[in-house]
């Protein structure tokens, strides 16, 4: 029979689940899932920043003791671990839904306009993405890679070599963020006029693009 702390404790012995009380028993809720974790470390971070995050304030958050989020996530780092997987995800999938019916110009400004966006609505979860290294991990890899796939993929109406294509790709990918970046951390100095500097970032871009174009066609 499973054990229970006294009911004025509200917390299951074994797990830490939160208890309710219906008035004459507690009773567990719904189990905590790495979902719920993850999901409660976005909200936090994108409301008040990457640095309010930490085990003990979503333990709170999730109305569980601390151990419990073991279960979930190994430690601190797998939980910035996978807020950056979150972000990436997400960015992924805002770009690639811009990119669609739209391709060379457009498809750069569509691509450029959704990664700022992204940046704006969640700048904790984006800033994750910079606080977890990636490299000689195999999932945050491919979800950098997928990013870049799906650039690459909305460069096709340039008219590249596969290889011109992914080089662009990166920097687009390296111009965007840097932008957004500046952005998020009030890095900029005038920022009333961000928008025709952002519009003249893509104009610059999208010159190089087509002048690596014309290059690439006289070889």
């Amino acid at each position: 029979m499973t054990s229970y702390r006294a009911p004025s404790d509200g917390f299951h012995v074994c797990c830490g689940t939160p208890l309710m009380n219906t008035g004459r028993e507690y009773v567990r809720r719904t189990p905590l899932d790495q979902t719920q974790v993850v999901d409660v470390a976005a909200k936090l971070v994108d409301s008040e920043g990457l640095d309010a995050l930490t085990l003990t304030r979503i333990a709170t958050e999730l109305g569980v003791q601390q151990p419990a989020l073991y279960r979930h996530v190994e430690n601190f780092n797998d939980l910035l671990r996978l807020l950056s997987l979150r972000g990436r995800d997400l960015l992924a999938n805002r770009l690639g839904a811009a990119a669609i019916g739209v391709s060379g110009d457009e498809a750069v400004a569509a691509i450029g306009h959704a990664w700022r966006a992204v940046v704006a609505e969640h700048p904790g979860l984006y800033e994750a993405t910079d606080r977890h290294p990636c490299a000689g991990d195999d999932e945050l890899e491919a979800s950098v890679d997928r990013v870049i796939d799906i650039i690459a993929q909305a460069l096709a109406g340039f008219d590249l070599d596969d290889d011109h294509r992914r080089h662009a790709a990166r920097a687009l990918r390296s111009a965007f963020h840097g932008f957004a970046h500046l952005e998020s951390g009030h890095g900029h100095p005038h920022e009333h006029e961000l928008d025709d500097t952002f519009d003249g970032l893509i104009e610059l871009l999208c010159s190089g693009i087509r002048a690596q174009r014309a290059e690439t066609a006289n070889l």
